[in-house]
């Protein structure tokens, strides 16, 4: 079953519970599939499934990060439940250990002139899409440089 399967076969059952937050979450996070169907003209695969909605929790974890900033911490606390709700859809994130022992591994196989933070990005990112969070990558890399 497609991760589009499942979070239209979840929001069914929102429905049927009645819960408004579940169903508004679900339907945007459809409704950004359809987007992207229709901006790259086919059929999303897995891997694009994943993407759109780990395009989604970081938006919401922007967004929680302004609210909490800008003094409204109701909507921080909604935009953390929606989160939570698409969150449940992704593959399981790897811990900051993993990504340190992996980022490790990288730069010791790097010859010392090409060991700089944009390259190891872009040696890192393709083995961790979708698996870890981009600005904790990011910080890793930094420490791991110094």
């Amino acid at each position: 079953m497609s991760l589009k399967d499942q979070i239209s076969a979840d929001l069914k059952e929102a429905m049927k519970a009645r819960d408004q937050l579940r169903i508004d979450t679900l339907r945007a996070a459809l409704s950004a599939f359809s987007y992207k169907k229709v901006e790259t003209g086919k059929d999303l695969s897995a891997e694009e499934e994943i993407a759109v909605l780990s395009k989604q929790v970081k938006q919401r974890n922007d967004s929680i990060a302004e609210f909490t900033k800008g003094g409204r911490p109701e909507l921080a606390e909604k935009e953390a439940r929606e989160r939570d709700i698409l969150a449940k859809y992704l593959p399981a994130q790897k811990s900051e250990d993993e990504v340190r022992e992996l980022v490790r591994q990288i730069i010791g196989g790097m010859p010392a002139e090409t060991r700089n933070q944009g390259a190891v990005m872009k040696a890192v990112m393709p083995q961790l899409k979708g698996q870890a969070d981009g600005n904790l990558i990011r910080q890793i890399v930094a420490e791991e440089l110094k």
